[in-house]
């Protein structure tokens, strides 16, 4: 009996991807596309369809709007074509550059907008031309009242993390920068969790949009998943048992609820083990030290990485050994982005 189950297997090509854009995806390693793009994909090439899309964290979210976003832009144009807006400045960088990652030639080219850089520099970078802006919405309002940013003839506007963006209080920013943006264009949302009431917040802003969902928000597959029960005081001892448990882990991050708890928990696993290599991270820090110490943690220099809530959406780091929640998480979509963390796609 012949055997067809390769032949079901659906292929990029399938989508509807031109080569150009192939290219890409094949020079990124992808070979089969996710759910969540043999969904998105087709219907995003139309350039006419408005899109809801909720996927764990992890599945290929970014590659579900940015390759249809990359096939339809491969000329240079005088004017802004696609907005994504991010939450934080660490996911804006991210986006751009993966972005850049799909692009084969000169074209299209992206730029960045985050607050805590250069003004100066990112004027430069806009003035010099591109097709496609990522940035946090903060920022891009900002260059949109200086006249540095002009979305009046974008043809395409994302809003990434969607749920995050609105719960955050970003909706009133959200909204202005859409008074700027023509009323046609083709709106999309993704996100890993939607709740209800901010899903029929996002059907006030995308008009008559598809709603897609890969299954329900949970974490990614092949995560163990384990609780402690401890009082708070335990915390600390619990911690640096379970790491000194597992010396052959490279890539270890501890979330912790406030801030303030960062500097404790740091000072306290290097007080119990001698010679680790520990950092924290939380907004309060300066862009550039941010940079640096993520850059670290990527480069397995640092081994244990504390951090806030904030960071769980904006970093993507692959192959991190074990996520570690200090404290639990404020809701369900907190311990989805946590955890999202290990057992990338």
């Amino acid at each position: 009996m012949e055997n067809n189950e390769e032949s079901d297997i659906v292929t990029f090509k399938d989508l509807g991807l031109d080569e150009y854009t192939l290219q890409a995806v094949e020079k990124k390693g992808f070979e089969i596309p996710s759910p969540i793009q043999v969904l998105a994909i087709p219907r995003l090439l139309t350039g006419d369809t408005n899109l809801i899309a909720e996927a764990r964290t992890g599945t290929g979210k970014t590659a579900a709007f940015g390759l249809p976003i990359i096939q339809n832009i491969h000329e240079k144009c005088e004017n802004v074509q696609a907005l994504i807006l991010e939450p934080t400045r660490e996911l804006a960088m991210q986006t751009c550059t993966e972005f850049q990652s799909f692009t084969q030639g000169a074209y299209p080219r992206t730029t960045v907008l985050y607050g805590g850089a250069s003004y100066s520099t990112q004027i430069k970078d806009l003035k010099r031309g591109c097709e496609i802006v990522v940035g946090t919405p903060g920022r891009v309002k900002d260059h949109i009242e200086k006249k540095t940013l002009d979305l009046s003839k974008i043809k395409y506007f994302i809003l990434d993390e969607g749920d995050e963006m609105l719960d955050m209080g970003f909706i009133d920013d959200i909204r202005q920068i859409l008074s700027y943006v023509p009323a046609k264009r083709q709106t999309m949302m993704f996100s890993a969790t939607m709740a209800p009431e901010i899903q029929k917040l996002a059907k006030t802003i995308l008009n008559n949009p598809e709603t897609i969902q890969i299954a329900i928000a949970k974490p990614a597959e092949g995560v163990t998943q384990s609780a402690y029960m401890a009082h708070p005081h335990q915390k600390i001892g619990l911690i640096t048992h379970i790491l000194a448990q597992h010396p052959d882990f490279e890539s270890v991050l501890i979330f912790t609820s406030t801030k303030k708890n960062i500097s404790s928990i740091v000072s306290a696993i290097k007080r119990a083990i001698r010679g680790i290599q520990v950092e924290g991270i939380s907004s309060d820090f300066e862009q550039n030290d941010r940079e640096e110490v993520l850059l670290r943690f990527r480069a397995k220099q640092t081994k244990v990485l504390v951090a806030t809530d904030v960071l769980s959406r904006g970093i993507d780091i692959k192959g991190i050994n074990l996520v570690i929640n200090f404290d639990v998480p404020r809701d369900a979509a907190d311990y989805v982005h946590r955890v999202g963390r290990t057992a990338r796609a």
